[in-house]
């Protein structure tokens, strides 16, 4: 993790201060990763992003247990990254939430749902924008869909202040903007059920209309990772032809796995919790994602890029319009860069 970013500074850097460690500077390389866990002696190492993801897709082998890792702490794995890290590298994978800025904080506690990020440290909330209020609890029907969205996902705030955010450095407009209301803004759209587990949604840019339906972008990334073939994933919105938006998926798949359009079709199907409306209208399959010097994915640059192969393949499916109904086992997906 590079030092400019508050997840190497508290996660790992106070981390070594705090118990006496040596921090070991090093350049993460998803095939050197475990040569340099070994070399190093290394204990303890923290993450951002998708580095587990990547680590992942290189070739299991028969001595991955025999490493001196023993915690891998961080944010932002899936489910999977986080179980079959644990499994392969014989470690304890804590993954957690929390804002850069420390004002909300999300725990994962024991008896976590899968999809679940955890429970809120007190004061954390999901509130509506528009009406500074709470948002209703998430509403699922027998297939464990969200039937409520548009009043049960909203932004995650703490609604006691800043927590242990000061500010922005030179930038009161941007600490203005997130502290409204008595409260901090996060930006990091969510829901929370009946019993206060709390699902991310994406960013507040995530939303998206399809048919005249609101849909966030992190749902569908959840169901689409239960894909085994599948490494990575981003799901953004790009321009309807005619009005609202599209889905589109980019996506990275495992070392040597294979996936053809009608395997993704049958699998999608397969998913009894995936409105049609969510199924992309447009997937690319590419080598590798943009990303971030912390290993996020840049989804704005795959906005602006809109449905190209970008390097890879594209597959399009026919508009669901064109057939006369919304079910998304019409149309099916050609390849067309």
């Amino acid at each position: 993790m590079p030092l400019f970013h508050s997840n190497a500074v508290l996660a790992g850097w106070s981390v070594g201060i705090g118990s006496g460690a040596a921090m070991v500077p090093a350049a993460f390389s998803a095939s050197r990763f475990l040569d340099d866990i070994r070399r190093c002696g290394a204990t303890y190492m923290n993450y951002v992003g998708k580095p587990l993801a990547y680590v992942l897709a290189t070739p299991e082998r028969p001595d991955d247990r025999d490493n001196p890792l023993r915690v891998a702490f961080g944010n932002e794995a899936t489910d999977r990254d986080i179980e079959e890290s644990a499994r392969r590298f014989d470690c304890t994978v804590w993954d957690g939430f929390g804002s850069t800025e420390n004002a909300v904080i999300v725990t994962r506690e024991p008896g976590t749902p899968r999809g679940s990020i955890g429970k809120g440290l007190d004061g954390v909330a999901v509130y509506n924008s528009a009406t500074v209020t709470e948002c209703p609890a998430a509403e699922f029907d027998a297939a464990g869909a969200l039937i409520n969205a548009d009043e049960a996902i909203g932004e995650l705030v703490n609604t006691h202040g800043a927590g242990f955010f000061s500010g922005y450095y030179n930038d009161q407009e941007a600490t203005d903007e997130r502290l409204r209301h008595g409260m901090f803004w996060s930006g990091d759209l969510a829901y929370k059920d009946a019993d206060g587990w709390i699902y991310l949604a994406g960013r507040t840019a995530d939303w998206m209309r399809v048919d005249g339906e609101n849909l966030a972008t992190a749902p569908i990334e959840r169901i689409l990772q239960r894909l085994p073939a599948l490494n990575r994933v981003a799901v953004y919105a790009v321009p309807d032809d005619h009005v609202g938006d599209q889905v589109m998926a980019a996506m990275v798949l495992q070392d040597a796995a294979e996936l053809t359009p009608e395997m993704f079709e049958e699998f999608l199907a397969a998913q009894p919790d995936l409105s049609p409306k969510a199924w992309p209208r447009y997937v690319r399959i590419a080598a590798d994602l943009p990303g971030t010097a912390t290993n996020k994915i840049l989804k704005r640059e795959l906005v602006q890029q809109g449905p190209t192969p970008g390097g890879g393949v594209l597959w399009s499916r026919r508009d669901r319009r064109a057939t006369g109904t919304t079910s998304g086992e019409e149309g099916g997906y050609v390849v067309t860069g």
